[in-house]
């Protein structure tokens, strides 16, 4: 199954704007989860970006960030702690909700894994919660920090090197991580629970996923990781946990929808077809997948006015695919609308065939507010049609 990587961005625990990539698959999501990296990572840590598309492939959306202060995220690291990861989990779990819907499932690789069993007690519509080498003590960083624990306490705060990299920790970071309790979350979370571990995981040992998985309640399930190394490095042993979870979570979620994009004929094959009429000047017989049309010139420009012009038809499906990707979004947000009109125009002046500006309207109407109705022309702008005319097609060519 294909799909795409949308960038997205929202706003974090702290304010700051965090940068993240939403995978989705081609049709209908079988659900939405949540991933959280690894300490000092970023959501580009192959084991992050691998894991994600493994669920796409089997028809999860996935959304995976950076926290605050981290990757291509604002904000300072340095005021970051262990909860306010986990508030920067919540935040993006309220940005799936308003935007697409609700994480179902949430996964958390390592320190990501505590925090995403944390978080999943806060996120009501969690039906599952998998992690990966997630030690069963948020403190559990500390021993990366040994040597330098001294003196961030005695500074209140020092530079450290974590994977080759500095980082600031503060003393409030140390104290933040002593007070979780995130074996205690496991006990009360409530909802099935993966864990999954490596045998010779040398940086979390695989004790704690002993300490989490006898702590928490059934359903509970482990898979051993064999060989794996902490981060997954190796493409494999990513692609396994992604399908893994896939394959897991699918028991604790509502049975799929069928989607009629599963089962029509994929767009890619005879997308659009056009032969010319020999009994006309210009006009041409064409096809939109199965269905048939008639495009033809207007009849000032020579043709006989059989059918829209071309560059009409890229206008209709401009205001057509606007109209639908609005109307998706209302009924997903339970709001009412009455009535529901996209007008598109060439900008005044612009020559029909050689346009460089459209003018689309939208007007709307039902028992909506202002900031909804903002809402719908910024989702109207999000259509596939609107992007594909506004990032530009690559336009491959040959005689056949």
């Amino acid at each position: 199954m294909t799909g795409e990587t949308r960038k997205v961005e929202f706003d974090g625990s702290k304010g700051a704007k965090l940068a993240a990539a939403l995978e989705l698959p081609a049709g209908r999501p079988r659900a939405y989860a949540l991933f959280a990296h690894c300490f000092t990572c970023s959501k580009d840590i192959k084991a992050a970006r691998e894991i994600a598309r493994s669920l796409r492939a089997r028809g999860f959306a996935v959304l995976r960030f950076d926290f605050t202060g981290l990757g291509g995220s604002q904000g300072d690291f340095a005021n970051t702690n262990f909860s306010s990861n986990v508030d920067d989990l919540i935040a993006a779990a309220d940005f799936l909700r308003a935007e697409f819907a609700a994480p179902s499932v949430v996964i958390g690789h390592s320190l990501g894994g505590a925090a995403a069993i944390v978080a999943a007690t806060r996120i009501a519509e969690t039906k599952a919660v998998a992690t990966i080498g997630a030690p069963a003590q948020a403190d559990h960083v500390i021993m990366q920090l040994k040597d330098e624990e001294e003196k961030i306490r005695d500074r209140g705060a020092a530079v450290v090197q974590l994977a080759g990299r500095p980082f600031e920790i503060q003393a409030q970071f140390l104290d933040d991580l002593k007070k979780q309790t995130v074996t205690d979350c496991a006990a009360s979370l409530k909802k099935p629970l993966l864990v999954l571990h490596a045998p010779l995981d040398e940086t979390v040992g695989v004790e704690n996923a002993t300490e989490i998985f006898v702590a928490a309640k059934h359903p509970k399930s482990f898979v051993s990781l064999d060989t794996a190394d902490h981060l997954l490095s190796r493409t494999d042993d990513a692609h396994y946990a992604g399908e893994v979870i896939a394959a897991w979570s699918a028991r604790y979620l509502p049975p799929a929808e069928e989607d009629p994009a599963e089962t029509r004929r994929p767009d890619t094959i005879d997308g659009g077809v056009a032969e010319i009429m020999k009994d006309k000047k210009f006009a041409v017989s064409a096809s939109a997948g199965d269905h048939a049309l008639i495009v033809d010139a207007d009849k000032e420009d020579g043709g006989d006015g059989l059918g829209p012009n071309p560059t009409r038809l890229v206008e209709a499906a401009l205001a057509a695919c606007s109209a639908m990707t609005v109307r998706m979004y209302a009924r997903r947000k339970n709001w009412s609308i009455d009535e529901l009109k996209v007008s598109v125009t060439r900008a005044e002046g612009e020559d029909a065939h050689l346009t460089r500006a459209l003018e689309k309207s939208m007007a709307v109407r039902g028992d909506l507010d202002d900031s909804q109705k903002a809402r719908l022309h910024e989702i109207a702008g999000k259509c596939p049609v609107h992007r594909m005319l506004a990032d530009g097609v690559e336009i491959r060519s040959k005689m056949v």
